[in-house]
C-alpha cells in the first residue's frame, strides 16, 4: 500500500519479496497473495480519493498551472470521461504512471465503483504473475542479486572514471585560459 501511495519503492518490490518469501515458507502464499492485492488495491483507491477530494486544489498550484493549463485540463478531464476505463487499465501496468493516473481518475470523477472494477480486474492480471514468477524463481534470485551486484561495481567505475574525466578536462580548459 505504501509503495502505491508514492513511497520512492516500486510497488513491484514488494510484491516479488513476498513470493520469495513464500517460496521459503516465511508467509503461506494463499495468505501473502491476497493481502498483497488488498494493499495494492486500498492505495489506489486512497489515491483516487486525494484526487477527487484535493485534486482541484493540487490544480490551481502554480507549478501545476505552468505544465497543465486550464484548456489543457479539460480535454485530460474528457479524455477521462470518455476513456477512463482503458486509462486506469493500462496505468495499473505502468510503473511511473500509475499514481498521476489514479489521481488524476479522482479528479475527473470517474464513478468509483468503475474505477475499482477496472483497477482490481487489473491487478488480479498482473500481481499474481509477478508474485508467481517470483515464487517459482526463487532459487535463482541469489544468482540474479549477484549478477546486478557485478554491474553495480561496474557502473560504478564508470561514472568515477566519467566524473574524474570531466573535472580533468575542466581543470586543463582552466589552465588555457590567458
Amino acid at each position: 500500500m505504501a509503495a502505491g501511495l508514492g513511497l520512492p519503492v516500486p510497488e513491484e518490490v514488494p510484491i516479488v519479496a513476498a513470493g520469495i518469501l513464500s517460496h521459503a515458507g516465511v508467509f503461506r502464499w494463499w495468505l501473502a497473495l491476497p493481502v498483497i492485492l488488498a494493499g495494492v488495491l486500498a492505495g489506489d483507491a486512497v489515491l483516487y480519493w486525494a484526487g477527487r477530494h484535493w485534486g482541484e486544489l493540487l490544480l490551481d498550484w502554480r507549478v501545476v498551472r505552468r505544465v497543465l493549463s486550464r484548456a489543457r485540463e479539460e480535454r485530460l478531464k474528457a479524455a477521462y470521461r470518455e476513456h477512463g476505463a482503458k486509462i486506469v487499465f493500462t496505468a495499473r501496468h505502468v510503473m511511473g504512471l500509475r499514481a498521476a493516473a489514479f489521481l488524476t481518475a479522482g479528479i475527473a470523477r470517474v464513478p468509483f465503483w468503475k474505477f475499482l472494477a477496472v483497477d482490481a480486474a487489473a491487478a488480479v492480471i498482473g500481481i499474481p504473475v509477478s508474485f508467481g514468477l517470483a515464487y517459482v524463481f526463487a532459487n535463482q534470485v541469489e544468482g540474479v542479486l549477484r549478477d546486478v551486484h557485478r554491474i553495480e561495481r561496474w557502473l560504478t567505475l564508470l561514472a568515477v572514471a566519467a566524473v574524474a574525466a570531466w573535472l580533468a578536462l575542466g581543470a586543463y580548459r582552466r589552465s588555457r585560459r590567458p
